[in-house]
């Protein structure tokens, strides 16, 4: 897992209740006891970041340590902040003479089905271009695998629905104007091209690392399976996967002893199904993971060290 602190992004992703957030939080930590000016963003409509920290995280940079900032982004409110970011670019561009009518078709598109996922791909955009300085990585915790590929994909989204946004104005306006000289289509296509760049920045290896959380049952595994191949069609290609909360091998109970037999058949699975794929494995704690203290324990399991940062042979 070290090796990936030297991208500028790492998402984390994977099917709902895996410990998706435990273990982008506890890189993230790991991260900036290396070193690194870290900021962990939740766009994951759970929120648990707040309860894992134990301490109230908004939608700033909020800090958890000088190395550590975190922040939960919330689609609704980030929709807002984008639609009112909007009008007031095309209110300085073009004045108040066309204002009216250009809120009222702003209003209208951002009820339409992508935008607040548009408005929230917009916020992260501008995390990942580095508007806020003060940090080197960015891990995102993301929402369950299918919402991430849809970033991936918002601007195949955000061009449909600008298309959409553009007919339904010419309807409305009874008129054949130019895209080219609309002022509202204008900066809507100038943030697509934004989303655009974003992508291609994404999808590059080089800045960007993806990793996938499961743990070892059924259903987490074939998600896992099907992310892969469908982050591949995108031109994403992840290389670490967390297998998490694994039962230790030797137990006295019979319940448990049951339950680890069923999975190794799933371990086995694991490790032929994603034999191209690195492999981390966390076993299972025996209590919560929240604090401080319990994160840099799983930080230690993540990233291959002790407590006191040495490497483990």
């Amino acid at each position: 897992m070290r090796g990936l602190f030297n991208k500028d992004v790492l998402f984390f992703g994977g099917k709902g209740g895996v410990g998706k957030t435990t273990c982008a939080s506890a890189t993230a930590l790991a991260a900036s006891r290396a070193g690194k000016r870290v900021l962990l963003v939740s766009t994951d409509p759970a929120h648990s970041t707040s309860d894992i920290f134990e301490r109230k995280i908004t939608a700033d940079p909020t800090e958890i340590s000088p190395s550590l900032h975190a922040m939960e982004i919330d689609a609704t409110t980030e929709s807002q902040r984008y639609v009112k970011g909007v009008k007031a670019h095309i209110a300085e561009l073009f004045g108040h003479a066309i204002l009216k009518e250009a809120n009222r078709q702003i209003d209208l598109a951002a009820t339409m089905p992508g935008a607040e996922e548009v408005a929230l791909f917009d916020r992260m955009g501008g995390l990942i271009r580095g508007e806020d300085d003060r940090f080197d990585l960015i891990v995102f915790d993301t929402a369950p695998t299918g919402h991430t590929l849809r970033l991936i994909r918002m601007p195949e989204l955000m061009e449909a629905w600008i298309k959409a946004l553009s007919r339904s104005r010419r309807a409305m306006l009874g008129i054949e104007q130019d895209d080219k000289t609309d002022p509202i289509m204008i900066t809507l296509n100038e943030r697509l091209e934004r989303l655009r760049l974003l992508r291609a920045r994404l999808v590059s290896g080089r800045t960007t690392g993806f990793v996938l959380v499961l743990i070892p049952e059924r259903l987490p595994i074939e998600e896992t399976a099907r992310a892969i191949e469908q982050l591949d069609e995108v031109g994403v290609k992840v290389g670490t996967l967390v297998l998490n909360r694994v039962l230790p091998a030797m137990t006295q109970d019979s319940f448990l002893a049951a339950r680890r037999r069923q999975e190794d058949v799933y371990l086995k699975e694991i490790d032929q199904r994603f034999a191209a794929h690195r492999i981390i494995r966390v076993p299972q704690l025996e209590s919560d993971v929240y604090g401080l203290a319990a994160l840099d324990r799983i930080s230690a399991l993540l990233t291959a060290t002790d407590l006191n940062g040495r490497a483990l042979s």
